[in-house]
């Protein structure tokens, strides 16, 4: 599948419209990513971290960060002029799992953002969107100052099954970001075509 605009003189069309989860643990990216890509101002859910949080919230490996989603994030895209992606941010703490199965209905597909200093944080999200049959591809984001592994040991840790792409990105930079993104759609739509054709033999 290419992704660009359409030919000059061509009459517009009404865009396709696919709602994107953006999913992972606490800190990894998430607000960031959807941020990067947005062309729109996103919107946030964003609050302090408290004294009162500290016992729940595990922020080993992310002590700078002073803020959580508690809601969703909420962002759009336009890959080409037919088509447009609204993308939903999850919340990373366990906690605000709950609005997962909300945000989830009528998802075409997902980002899991995963982290190498912390890649147990992303375990829930992987088996979430596995148990629900939501095509899904792991990101991981690349932070400064963090070891890099090749694809085939985090796809092993992970015990992701083949046909889950694993890319590597930077969630901060918007053509990273995007590059993720038209990976989940290209995946999704492999993953649609392929049940289809099972039911149909």
């Amino acid at each position: 599948m290419i992704f660009g605009r359409s030919e000059r003189g061509k009459p517009p069309v009404e865009p396709v419209t696919f709602k994107i989860l953006v999913a992972g643990g606490f800190g990894v990216g998430k607000t960031t990513l959807v941020a990067a890509v947005s062309e729109i101002r996103p919107l946030r859910t964003e609050e302090l971290l408290t004294e009162a949080g500290r016992p729940v919230d595990d922020t080993s490996g992310v002590e700078g960060k002073h803020t959580t989603t508690v809601a969703m994030d909420f962002g759009r895209i336009t890959l080409r002029e037919d088509l447009v992606l609204y993308l939903f941010g999850t919340p990373g703490q366990e906690r605000f799992w709950f609005m997962w199965d909300e945000l989830s209905e009528g998802a075409l597909g997902a980002v899991v953002l995963a982290d190498t200093r912390r890649l147990e944080d992303c375990f829930a999200a992987v088996d979430y969107f596995e148990r629900r049959s939501i095509p899904f591809v792991v990101g991981v984001n690349c932070f400064e100052g963090s070891a890099r592994y090749p694809a085939d040991d985090v796809r092993q840790a992970l015990d992701l099954d083949d046909d889950v792409p694993l890319l590597l990105c930077d969630a901060r930079d918007r053509e990273s970001a995007k590059e993720v993104l038209i990976g989940v759609v290209q995946h999704a739509m492999a993953y649609a075509a392929d049940r289809r054709q099972t039911v149909t033999t």
